[in-house]
């Protein structure tokens, strides 16, 4: 196999496998990356209508992502809504997220109390882009569940939820906790300071 081979079937596959990618950023870098490949593989054998194709697909995948991460830290992007406790919808995001929720928070778990608990949904104009559901304590937030969807995963909601949107302030919480065993957590990045296994945000 010559490096023309290999150069063309590894920009075949790549482009194959970014199909594969549920998160909108990683499936728009992927596939540019592997139109870039079949540009020069095409170019090199003289199939010019590849070529060709492979440019005009570059060319959307650049205007794509530029779109996206311009919006990536737009406060506007997002919005939080409160929703009660026993909402038909959470109660069918959190069984069809089921096994994804386990995985990024193993220990996650919820019995909600109507006196003291708040379930929030975060929208990006009509479409679900998280959970979070809350137990209050007094004017602490104690964060049961805070999930995003796949599709979402490599935008900042978070940075919205917690920091731009106001709505902790708003319902009289100080201090906000994050759970103590997310996988990945990245509450760091957004103004909580570390304690011990959880993050805390200061509200005053």
């Amino acid at each position: 196999m010559t490096w023309l081979d290999v150069l063309g079937w590894g920009g075949s596959a790549l482009l194959v496998f970014s199909l594969l990618q549920t998160r909108v950023l990683r499936f728009r870098a992927l596939n540019l990356v592997a139109c870039v490949i079949l540009v020069a593989f095409n170019a090199f054998v003289e199939v010019w209508p590849m070529v060709g194709m492979n440019l005009v697909l570059s060319a959307i995948n650049v205007w794509f992502l530029v779109t996206l991460l311009r919006a990536r830290h737009d406060e506007t992007a997002f919005e939080v809504i409160e929703v009660g406790l026993d909402d038909a919808y959470l109660h069918r995001l959190l069984a069809v997220h089921g096994d994804d929720i386990r995985r990024y928070q193993p220990g996650s778990t919820w019995q909600p109390v109507v006196e003291r608990d708040h379930a929030f949904l975060v929208l990006k104009g009509d479409e679900t882009v998280g959970v979070v559901l809350i137990d209050a304590d007094g004017d602490v937030a104690q964060v049961r569940l805070d999930y995003v969807t796949p599709r979402f995963r490599d935008f900042t909601p978070g940075e919205f939820v917690w920091r731009d949107s106001g709505i902790w302030a708003r319902l009289g919480f100080r201090h906000v906790i994050s759970p103590p065993d997310m996988v990945g957590a990245y509450y760091g990045k957004v103004g909580f300071r570390p304690n011990g296994r959880e993050f805390v945000l200061d509200l005053v």
